[in-house]
């Protein structure tokens, strides 16, 4: 079964996704109408906006053997591959980039006329968030990228590295006054160099912080039908919010047992 459920006041939403008025199937196009990013990311005065996507057990596990592909499924994928599409830039942290092998993001298929009429670049660029920079600079990701990729670092980051990455060829951009990154800084820069379509794909850590930081706008979380036990992370991590954030569920798909629930600041 495939539905896209589209949660309003007057839609009831039950268990395998359905809804008491129907719902319409989903592809390419009904994905990227699904996910399409706020009309404020282009206004008068455009305003970034922070999406993140992760995916689950359903017994909590971001991870599965250290990587995320374990729990992933065709529809993941295929969702994974539309808000590629839709996005500025894609923001990861530096322990994802090595974990998951992270290349260069791909022009997406059937996506060309919609980015360049958005103003978009061929692909989103990646952004890697790295305190020592201690990351492996001839990899495709930083040598033969499409979009040039960025660094995202503290003032005090260490120079030799600091070097290295622009030597080959990333852009390093401070979002941070000493070694670290400032989530908000970062989205702030992020924001100046005119990418308002931001997404997140983690990990756990960078994204905990992001939400300690109070910059996400919204999560799309895949929790797949599959139980892990063990002790891999959550799909965040670091120490607790004092007061836990609320989301709106804005939407619900269901394929083959995995959920697909799309949530936004309440």
């Amino acid at each position: 079964m495939r539905r896209l459920v589209p949660v309003t006041d007057e839609t009831v939403v039950d268990a395998r996704g359905e809804t008491a008025g129907g719902a319409a199937g989903w592809g390419p196009d009904e994905l990227a109408a699904a996910y399409a990013y706020p009309a404020s990311v282009t206004g008068p005065r455009p305003a970034p906006w922070l999406r993140g996507n992760m995916v689950s057990s359903i017994d909590g596990a971001a991870r599965h053997d250290g990587r995320s592909q374990a729990l992933s499924s065709p529809a993941d994928l295929r969702i994974f591959g539309t808000l590629r599409a839709l996005a500025d830039v894609v923001v990861v942290g530096a322990e994802t980039v090595r974990q998951e092998g992270y290349g260069p993001a791909r022009a997406p298929d059937g996506y060309a006329a919609a980015r360049e009429a958005a103003g978009q670049r061929p692909a989103a660029a990646v952004a890697v968030v790295s305190a020592s920079l201690d990351l492996d600079f001839s990899l495709p990701l930083f040598v033969s990228p499409l979009v040039p990729t960025l660094v995202l670092t503290g003032a005090a980051a260490p120079a030799d590295r600091v070097a290295a990455a622009g030597k080959a060829g990333a852009e390093v951009v401070v979002a941070g006054d000493g070694t670290g990154v400032d989530p908000a800084r970062a989205v702030a820069a992020l924001g100046a160099l005119g990418h308002t379509r931001l997404l997140t794909e983690g990990g756990p850590r960078l994204l905990g912080q992001m939400v300690a930081a109070d910059v996400l706008d919204e999560l799309c979380v895949t929790l797949a039908p599959l139980l892990t036990a063990g002790d891999a992370p959550r799909i965040t991590g670091g120490p607790p919010v004092a007061d836990p954030r609320r989301f709106a569920l804005v939407s619900l798909l269901e394929e083959d047992g995995f959920l697909f629930g799309r949530y936004r600041r309440s």
